[in-house]
């Protein structure tokens, strides 16, 4: 584990698409800069003869890179280092970009909106990219069992709640639908492909359930309150915990209306709570405003692993690493079970307490 302790190309794409290849690659050089930080190449065997495979949001990218190791497969991260996957909307050159690849990895439809027009793109202008779907044969939860019990979701989905990646169990369905699309796309590596992914299931999502579940067992609190938006029911769903968003909508940059810290607050003064969570890649000022009017001490980092920092990216984490780096020592500390200097790597609490 990583924590911190050729099959023949599309010619016909490829070719089509060498035409003008110097001003595609001029206006794709600004927007994959800043993506490139966390493409993973350095994770990826580095071929000019294999396969190149995109992905729509991090948690599946890294999943992707997961399998392809020891294969001439590339996985790279659409989503620019330091942007939270949903919600951000590129310009046309992602799109671009994808039909250039031979797979996008996505995550369903109705949760990125220019990943669906991307897709349609795709079937509109007939372009062979194959379409790994990570969600798909995903049970997705209710939204009714979360909060916000109006909230009504988008399309086919309407009515269910779609992060369900933070679930390491429903992660392995993930696992099983990228592995099946790598297998399409380079049927001789079918052997590392499926060893990578049994070994992923079997090892690190297994430990990393089971560490979660003795975090939330040794809790004597249920009730976790986050300076986030309604992302995390999934963890509460699986560890029988009460997870209580700040923002009650499902978009990372959903407004924080006055309600909403009124209800914090008494959940805060209920629960006799300390420590809050407050999201990697949004806003801190509700957070601070928590902690200006109430009793809490200090809010710390949770993410639903749906962007990179640099340093992360620095530090080549993955979902893994950001499980045992952010979101655990995070969970510890808000349940009361440790008080923030003993939880983490050395230097936890310092660097992350009231983080900007």
């Amino acid at each position: 584990m990583r924590r911190d302790e050729t099959e023949s190309i599309s010619l016909g794409r490829r070719e089509a698409l060498a035409v003008g290849g110097s001003v595609v690659s001029a206006s794709l050089s600004g927007c994959l800069t800043g993506a490139a930080g966390s493409s993973g190449e350095g994770d990826s065997t580095e071929t000019d003869e294999g396969p190149v495979v995109v992905a729509s949001f991090f948690s599946f990218y890294d999943f992707a890179r997961e399998l392809a190791r020891g294969t001439q497969i590339t996985v790279e991260n659409l989503v620019p280092t330091g942007l939270h996957g949903h919600g951000w909307e590129p310009n046309a050159s992602i799109t671009r970009r994808i039909v250039e690849a031979d797979a996008f990895v996505h995550v369903g439809e109705d949760f990125q909106p220019w990943a669906d027009r991307a897709i349609q793109t795709l079937r509109d202008d007939d372009v062979d990219t194959l379409l790994i779907d990570s969600r798909a044969g995903v049970e997705l939860a209710d939204l009714a069992a979360s909060l916000d019990r109006e909230e009504e979701g988008v399309g086919q989905n309407r009515g269910k709640d779609p992060h369900f990646w933070l679930d390491p169990q429903r992660a392995k369905v993930s696992i099983d639908n990228i592995a099946d699309g790598l297998v399409e796309l380079l049927p001789s590596a079918e052997e590392t492909i499926r060893g990578n992914a049994r070994q992923y299931k079997t090892e690190t999502l297994e430990q990393i359930d089971a560490d979660y579940r003795a975090i939330f067992d040794a809790a004597s609190r249920d009730v976790v309150q986050l300076a986030a938006h309604n992302a995390f029911q999934y963890i509460g769903l699986r560890y029988d915990v009460e997870m209580r968003p700040l923002v009650v909508s499902l978009a990372a940059s959903g407004d924080v209306k006055p309600s909403d810290i009124v209800e914090a607050k008494r959940v805060i003064e209920e629960n006799d709570i300390e420590y809050i969570g407050n999201g990697v890649f949004e806003s801190r000022k509700p957070a601070k405003q928590l902690l200006a009017e109430t009793d809490v001490e200090a809010y710390f980092p949770v993410t639903p692993y749906a962007g990179v920092r640099e340093d992360w990216v620095e530090n080549e984490w993955g979902y893994e690493e950001i499980a045992y780096n952010i979101n655990m020592p995070t969970f510890q500390v808000v349940l009361g079970n440790e008080p923030p200097e003993e939880v983490g790597p050395e230097g936890w609490a310092e660097k992350w307490r009231n983080f900007e």
